[in-house]
């Protein structure tokens, strides 16, 4: 298989938009501006910063009404329709700061990630809008029968594709497309290629053989090659780094969503993550 150089998946990249703003970015001499979607009020789910954004400090939290909410235990999973499931936003398309539901911190805010004592950024933008559904978990205790390799103790991953930036926070209902196994240092790390229901594309994407191969390609090579400059080895992917189909794709969300259920009750022992439990 010919893998893409980063320079290749760059020169094919869509316009910027920064992490840390829920406005259009001011248009740049190479990059068109992108509308952003702001993450207030959408489901009925609203969001609140503290902290200083670009710093340690700086945390998004979600309420429903007056009431906290963890973006990971009280989202649903399910969207409106069958088929469909919400994705909460981490990381708008075309932004670098690495944030992420803070899986170990009381009402799991996003955050920015932090490894020896750093913030993390991506080397370079990711090219889609990346975060995660709510109500799942890659169980790191339980071994996959093919791949023989254990989850990476968070919830599962999900890229969507659409045409439009989403801030931070914003809660989206997605269509799921397919899937892939990346395997991450030895873990499972799943990633789920979806679309927003509401994006316009919607109507003509609906399984994995719908998406254009540039855009599976560019997911699949950007998450190999990401964090090469940091001296890290390139990403492996299994079952033959083939996608696998939505009907695959809502297989796999359904396991990691039983994984979670069985976090959230007790069953499984949840260590240092916060499921909302004494």
């Amino acid at each position: 298989m010919k893998f893409l150089s980063p320079v290749t998946l760059l020169a094919l990249a869509p316009a910027a938009a920064s992490a840390w703003s829920t406005a259009s970015p001011r248009s740049l001499s190479a990059v068109r501006s992108v509308r952003t979607v702001p993450a207030t009020i959408l489901n009925g789910y609203s969001t609140a910063t503290s902290g200083e954004a670009a710093t340690e400090s700086f945390r998004l939290s979600f309420s429903e009404g007056d009431a906290t909410v963890s973006p990971w235990h009280d989202i649903p999973l399910k969207g409106s329709s069958d088929g469909t499931y919400n994705a909460v936003i981490e990381i708008p398309k075309m932004s670098k700061a690495k944030m992420e539901v803070a899986t170990k911190e009381p009402n799991n805010p996003i955050a920015q990630d932090i490894k020896k004592g750093k913030l993390r950024d991506y080397h370079g933008p990711i090219f889609w809008n990346y975060g995660c559904l709510p109500q799942t978990w890659e169980d790191p205790n339980e071994e996959h029968p093919e791949l023989k390799c254990f989850g990476d103790d968070d919830p599962i991953d999900v890229v969507e594709i659409g045409s439009k930036a989403l801030a931070m926070g914003t809660v989206a209902e997605v269509k799921p497309l397919g899937v892939i196994a990346m395997i991450d240092d030895g873990e499972l790390d799943w990633k789920v290629i979806a679309i927003a229901t509401d994006d316009e594309l919607a109507k003509e994407y609906n399984d994995i053989d719908d998406v254009p191969a540039a855009v599976k390609d560019g997911i699949r090579e950007w998450f190999r090659w990401y964090k090469t400059p940091d001296d890290k080895p390139l990403n492996g992917f299994g079952f033959d780094e083939k996608w696998l189909d939505a009907k695959e794709a809502g297989e796999v969300i359904e396991e990691t969503h039983e994984a979670w259920k069985k976090l959230r009750s007790g069953d499984t022992e949840a260590g240092k993550l916060w499921i909302g439990k004494e």
